[in-house]
């Protein structure tokens, strides 16, 4: 069966495994100490036109999300998340799991707003609620939406004017910035935010998030942090080797725009074929609305995720390309989807 259930089915795109298989038998230093690792950070600020900012590879984006919220908020701090927001939903509570409450704002097709973010402050007036100190943003979304520079620079404002942290999970990251909609830059997001990561599992490495901190305040000590929640990898030279083949070029983004053009070819099947979407389509993850007879038969040869019931007759289901997605895979949904 083809799978479109996810983008991290696939191991690691060859050029990552060739890196890797050629440094294999180095004595490397542990614990991110390793040149691979320098190297690849020194990668990645040029990337970013920064060299003030601290980088710290993670093994994934759950433990991420944990060691940064868990690490600048204090006990009575709260983190503000979209309903959607991967720390709300997909994560087994591991923020509240370390004292810290998830709040909920309104979103906007996944993406918060000024707007939902100052009522949540405004509605947490004393010290008998818990204080919101973090803004948590994804880009792109769970629903595959980006934010805009104007989007981001307004809740980034909103932030600053209430004194919180804003933090941008960027498991995605790959995505949202090689596709059509996005007029965001890598040192436009390091600008206006305090913390984000580059995802690496989700785009073309076997494992591992780029953790960007920019604000300063927030990097003494952090390893400490990192070694505390068991996060610091003895191997960290393996996450550097990879993340050094995906940024000594331009392959890191090569790669997310692969993943965008292969969701944009079947977003253009299943508009042909009269389906509208939950979300408009944008990046390399799609909300079909499909009927559920439909959705049966598909389900027998391809794999993917049922997002919600619409109607009785109709579910949202959710179809994700990645980095490794052939183009022989979306002419084959082609085909049978046509053929129904």
């Amino acid at each position: 069966m083809i799978s479109f259930l996810n983008d991290y089915s696939e191991g690691a795109h060859p050029r990552v495994l060739e890196m890797l298989a050629r440094a294999n038998f180095e004595q490397n230093a542990g614990y991110g100490e390793d040149v691979h690792s320098q190297r690849a950070k020194e990668y990645i600020k040029k990337s970013i036109g920064r060299n003030d900012v601290d980088i710290h590879f993670i093994p994934g984006g759950t433990q991420t999300n944990l060691v940064v919220i868990s690490s600048f908020l204090r006990p009575h701090h709260c983190v503000i998340s979209a309903e959607t927001g991967h720390i709300y939903v997909h994560e087994t509570g591991a923020i509240e799991a370390t004292g810290h409450k998830v709040v909920v704002a309104a979103g906007e097709q996944g993406k918060l707003t000024p707007e939902s973010i100052q009522a949540v402050i405004d509605y947490h007036s004393d010290e008998h609620m818990v204080l919101p100190k973090m803004v948590y943003l994804s880009n792109s979304t769970e629903l595959g939406t980006v934010y805009t520079k104007k989007e981001l620079t307004a809740i980034h404002e909103v932030c600053k004017k209430n004194g919180l942290f804003l933090f941008l999970d960027g498991a995605r990251l790959a995505s949202a910035l090689t596709c059509k909609e996005n007029d965001l830059t890598l040192g436009d997001i390091a600008r206006l935010v305090d913390v984000f990561y580059i995802g690496g599992t989700k785009n073309g490495a076997l494992l591992g998030e780029a953790l960007v901190i920019c604000r300063e305040e927030l990097k003494e000590e952090f390893r400490y942090l990192i070694k505390q929640r068991g996060a610091l990898l003895a191997k960290g030279f393996v996450m550097g080797i990879q993340f050094e083949a995906l940024f000594q070029d331009n392959l890191y983004f090569e790669l997310g725009k692969h993943a965008n053009e292969m969701a944009e070819k079947l977003a253009v099947i299943l508009k042909n074929c009269g389906y509208s979407f939950y979300v408009p389509p944008c990046t390399n993850q799609l909300f079909p609305i499909l009927p559920v007879k439909t959705v049966d038969k598909l389900l027998q040869e391809f794999k993917f995720y049922v997002q919600n019931e619409v109607d009785e007759r109709h579910y949202a289901v959710r179809l994700v390309t990645s980095w490794a997605t052939t183009r022989e895979s979306v002419d084959k949904f082609q085909d049978f989807l046509e053929n129904l």
